[in-house]
């Protein structure tokens, strides 16, 4: 009978294992980052944007134009307000879930900015006129034309939203999973470990 090999501390566990310190600081940095930068520029932009005709700033390629949103891009949905702020928290639960066992600094990026646009405009939603629940977001960006004529007017938390996605997109395209290893380089350390049981079984 032979004794088991020790572990090796430098493997990371098929499930991911323990969340890594450094990772989670990153998502919650970023995430914070994202909401208070979201929550100053709406401030500023009802301060100096209401009841004002918007401003052209890049020779037309963008204008601050306040607007408030009660559904989300274009308005869809503005007669079920309540809605939105039910699946944003969804989502921030699902990111607080995955920080759990979250060890990929990339990853960490990508859900930071997602949890910390969420988080920007269900404030909005709980927080502002008319009621809580039904709040209408503030928005103030828009591009090619001062109304949202080709694109919905959208705020910072909309872009975070938006760059956390496709980060996210990306690292799935690469294989880079969230417990910080690749995909193929994952199956290839799983057939070795395999290999390297089967040979110690039979030397046993």
């Amino acid at each position: 009978m032979t004794a088991a090999p020790p572990a090796d501390p430098g493997r990371t566990d098929p499930g991911g294992g323990t969340p890594r310190p450094r990772a989670v600081a990153i998502l919650a940095g970023v995430a914070l980052v994202a909401l208070v930068a979201d929550l100053v520029t709406k401030h500023l932009a009802l301060a100096t944007l209401t009841d004002r005709e918007p401003v052209r700033v890049l020779g037309g390629l963008v204008y601050f134009s306040l607007t408030r949103n009660s559904g989300a891009a274009w308005s869809i949905g503005a007669d079920y307000t309540w809605v939105f702020p039910l699946i944003t928290i969804g989502v921030v639960g699902w990111i607080v879930w995955m920080a759990l066992r979250l060890r990929s600094l990339p990853w960490a990026v990508s859900l930071g900015l997602v949890l910390g646009g969420a988080l920007g405009n269900l404030m909005d939603r709980i927080f502002r006129a008319p009621s809580p629940f039904h709040g209408h977001v503030v928005d103030m960006i828009s591009v090619f034309g001062p109304y949202g004529e080709y694109f919905p007017v959208f705020n910072l938390a909309d872009s975070s939203l938006v760059c956390g996605v496709l980060l996210a997109v990306l690292l799935e395209l690469t294989g880079r999973q969230r417990d910080g290893r690749r995909a193929g380089r994952a199956s290839a350390s799983a057939d070795a470990d395999a290999t390297a049981d089967a040979e110690q079984k039979e030397r046993a």
